[in-house]
């Protein structure tokens, strides 16, 4: 497997419901594998890879992106769409090693990871069940180069940010959201004070979602 990852692995009957979770720039694969044991009573399998882009964010202190930043100009296009098709290959070889639940599987990203869930969750819809963004952004330019989104059975997505976030303007979430409702995509937007960081709150209601959109869905009769 390409990318160095981290994993936690719940106990219970296998196969299980699985995160693929994904980090922000300058952090690495250890970052949100923390958040596992406070999903859901731990209950999903969730694998963090590390961005294969390494930067210096300190002296001696090494950190990971997925692609690199543009200080005030458009996305690099190119670049997500690259580190996409690397995450797609492994998350490909992750269904062979681990024991996922295909039909229950969701991406969760944060800030600069956040990114790259969108860009997952657009290519392929059908792949995941739940989609999780937080304090993140999805760009115009990276809409337009998925063809096939107007069609396509999307899943339920949630979005969190931080009315304070000091990195990432809360109102460029807010035009995200928009984005993402103009798609048909079932939305939910939720803003905290806080700034860009995941709160004991924000967690909370991350893992009810997922509780509510994954673990237990409400099925109705035909």
């Amino acid at each position: 497997m390409e990318l160095i990852h981290t994993v936690f692995e719940p106990q219970g009957k296998e196969p299980h419901p699985t995160i693929l979770a994904l980090h922000g720039w300058g952090a690495n694969c250890q970052d949100l594998l923390g958040l596992a044991p406070h999903l859901c009573g731990g209950r999903f399998l969730v694998i963090c890879p590390q961005g294969a882009l390494e930067m210096e964010i300190g002296p001696g202190i090494t950190g990971y992106g997925w692609f690199p930043l543009r200080s005030g100009g458009p996305a690099d296009i190119p670049a997500i769409l690259s580190a996409r098709e690397q995450l797609k290959a492994f998350l490909n070889a992750c269904a062979t090693r681990y024991p996922i639940d295909p039909n229950k599987l969701i991406v969760l990203g944060f800030s600069q990871g956040g990114v790259m869930a969108y860009s997952l969750a657009l290519g392929e819809p059908e792949r995941f069940s739940a989609v999780a963004v937080l304090s993140s952004w999805l760009s115009k330019e990276l809409v337009n180069t998925f063809t096939n989104i107007a069609g396509s059975q999307h899943p339920p997505t949630l979005i969190q940010h931080g009315t304070h976030d000091e990195l990432i303007e809360v109102n460029r979430a807010r035009e995200s959201v928009e984005i993402v409702r103009n798609l048909r995509i079932p939305v939910t937007y939720r803003e905290y004070n806080m700034g860009h960081e995941i709160s004991q709150r924000s967690l909370a209601d991350l893992s009810a979602w997922l509780e509510e959109k994954v673990l237990s869905p409400i099925v109705m009769a035909v």
